[in-house]
């Protein structure tokens, strides 16, 4: 059992807050009017993209150290045509240059809070969770504080890969907003 602390408690902050309870992990929900002062050894940035960099900032110094789960797809919401981030890199690259004493994944991002919620796409098939982190350990410590819970979990490699998750979600919200997927369907894998 670990402690995870969830920033925010919105559909995708709720949905894997429940899914970290539902593998036996304590889970705590910080929210902007929260007071933390010891954060879990997992952290959850289940925030928009802009929410990021003043979390960053507040809790620095309590971030060292810690595994820093990354759900953000840095779509820009204004057009809903573009990502925010350089091409060359990804929303958890850029997280992962602020936070050198922490480990970063990449994880929940091509999911969406129904899918997660229920561990069904289109009430069908089992919500798989892709992960990419450049520590090895912390991509187990992730997969193994989630086992149990009724998701499947697939390594995607290293946080380079981040960069083709955020596509996939990025595609994802988009064909989502424009109604041509409905919102607990999505992308599946099955092997």
């Amino acid at each position: 059992m670990v402690k995870v602390s969830v920033f925010g408690k919105g559909n995708m902050g709720s949905a894997i807050g429940q899914n970290f309870a539902d593998a036996g992990n304590q889970t705590e929900y910080i929210t902007k009017d929260s007071t933390v002062e010891t954060l879990g050894d997992i952290v959850v940035l289940a925030v928009p993209y802009p929410a990021v960099h003043d979390i960053l900032e507040k809790y620095r110094s309590a971030l060292a150290g810690k595994i820093i789960i990354d759900i953000t797809n840095p779509v820009d919401f204004n057009t809903f045509d573009d990502l925010v981030v350089p091409a060359d890199s990804s929303a958890a690259a850029e997280i992962a240059a602020k936070l050198p004493d922490s480990k970063v994944v990449k994880a929940f991002n091509t999911t969406f809070a129904a899918t997660l919620a229920t561990k069904k796409v289109a009430d069908q098939h089992q919500t798989t969770v892709l992960i990419a982190s450049d520590d090895a350990s912390a991509k187990k410590q992730v997969t193994d504080a989630l086992n149990g819970c009724g998701l499947k979990i697939i390594d995607a490699g290293s946080l380079k890969r981040a960069r083709e998750l955020e596509a996939m979600g990025f595609l994802q919200i988009s064909l989502a907003s424009a109604e041509k997927i409905s919102w607990t369907g999505g992308f599946g894998i099955f092997n």
